[in-house]
């Protein structure tokens, strides 16, 4: 292949290669590596397994394999024993494969980063690969590689961790399958003292079972027997058995930030009742005060003295009997109600599980599941949901899942997208020869 630049560099858009020629040139080279490898395949005479023998070419046979840098054909020569006739092979991988793993892998990571239609295009914009560049192949390979990865042994860390959190949490994305409008996602974090952290997640009634993520993930950051772990979960129950069936047997604690969120939509509530009365403005102050000393009490391990503020801010609530609402906006003194009836019974529902989330704070540690709220977002909701106007199957929903999380993980491959370094492995080194 022949280059021609124009001399000097006076115009920015001449300087260097242009895209279209590192295409060209990446194909070319890949096609001369390609034939040395091929060539030196042709030299080899294996041994026959059937009986020891010299084995001899016996034809060759043309092999079109998709790689990143192009499509390219491998003379592949057939092997056939003098002694006893046996035929062997030459290579090891399959002969229905028509594409190399780097290939794959790099289809299913930008399929599952991006939208399969976008993916495919840019793929063919910046790689001469010419094959397979479709999103419905796209979106094929990358369900394959979904369904490989629960084959891939989980690698074993360096040093075991001495503490791990897990955080689990619920989103849902629109179906397409009849009967059900939305599916159910659970998704979650693992993570240590040190700084580690892996995500999972999967589809409720799919062929993934989340207990087995979960444990998987707890193996990934060096769960022993004498690592600690703290578990936290909303009030969803099944989110707790989910926990106990991967190994997690001390109790969940409540997270913080789903009580947060009820007492935020309380004080929004409070500040908006009216004053226009003497007794209303007193009864206001009132409440806006009871319900700052109920978010306190929670905070501070105090939630059992909760039914103190209720029955003061019952007291005073009858001063806005009669209050007529907003056509839009509705009745404010309606909501606040409604709010702490939430509160309310919530605590009820999971006071065994709550703590002093004031002191876990002044100590460093977690309160909540903050932070799978984010996973949520950047695992589940930004390539399914939000923008994103599409429905999905449960089996595909899942495994782009399922691709989605190794590649946040570093399991998947070349660490393309990678978000999270992996856990205990360290990077080998390349060769470049020049």
């Amino acid at each position: 292949m022949e280059i021609s630049r124009p001399d000097g560099a006076s115009n920015i858009a001449d300087l260097g290669l242009t895209l279209s020629e590192a295409k060209q040139l990446l194909a070319s080279v890949q096609q001369t590596i390609v034939a040395a490898q091929a060539g030196d395949l042709a030299a080899r005479r294996p041994k026959c397994s059937s009986c020891s023998g010299r084995c001899h070419v016996n034809g060759r046979r043309c092999h079109l394999l998709a790689a990143p840098f192009g499509k390219v054909t491998v003379q592949l020569p057939r092997f056939r024993c003098v002694s006893c006739g046996h035929l062997a092979r030459c290579v090891t991988w399959p002969s229905h494969c028509r594409s190399t793993p780097e290939l794959d892998r790099l289809r299913a990571h930008l399929s599952a980063l991006m939208p399969f239609r976008v993916a495919a295009d840019v793929l063919t914009h910046l790689l001469p690969a010419d094959v397979g560049m479709s999103p419905e192949t796209l979106r094929a390979h990358t369900l394959k590689i979904g369904e490989q990865l629960d084959d891939i042994p989980t690698a074993k860390p360096i040093a075991a961790a001495m503490s791990i959190t897990v955080t689990t949490d619920s989103t849902f994305i629109r179906s397409c399958e009849e009967g059900y409008r939305h599916l159910e996602v659970r998704v979650g974090n693992v993570e240590t003292s040190d700084g580690g952290r892996q995500v999972f997640g999967a589809v409720t009634r799919s062929d993934t079972d989340i207990a087995i993520q979960i444990h998987r993930s707890l193996e990934a950051v060096g769960r022993t027997a004498a690592t600690k772990v703290t578990a936290f979960t909303d009030g969803c129950p099944g989110l707790r058995s989910i926990l106990a069936d991967a190994g997690v047997t001390t109790r969940p604690i409540a997270d913080w930030f789903h009580i947060a969120m009820r007492l935020q939509h309380a004080k929004l509530a409070a500040s908006g009742l009216l004053a226009d009365e003497p007794a209303r403005k007193k009864a206001k102050v009132t409440i806006v005060a009871e319900v700052e000393r109920l978010h306190w009490r929670i905070w501070n391990g105090k939630a059992k003295n909760a039914q103190k503020t209720f029955d003061r801010i019952r007291k005073v609530m009858h001063l806005y009997k009669g209050e007529r609402g907003h056509r839009t906006r509705g009745v404010t003194s309606r909501k606040l109600w409604h709010a702490l009836h939430e509160i309310d019974k919530y605590l009820r529902s999971q006071s065994a599980r709550l703590v002093n989330y004031a002191a876990r704070h002044r100590a460093g540690m977690r309160v909540g599941t903050a932070v799978t709220e984010g996973t949520a977002n950047f695992l589940v909701n930004r390539r399914m949901n939000k923008s994103q106007q599409m429905r999905w199957s449960r089996r595909g929903a899942d495994l782009v899942l399922q691709v989605r999380c190794a590649v946040y993980n570093g399991t998947l491959g070349s660490g393309f997208g990678q978000r999270f370094e992996p856990i205990g492995r360290q990077g080998a080194p390349v060769a470049i020869a020049a």
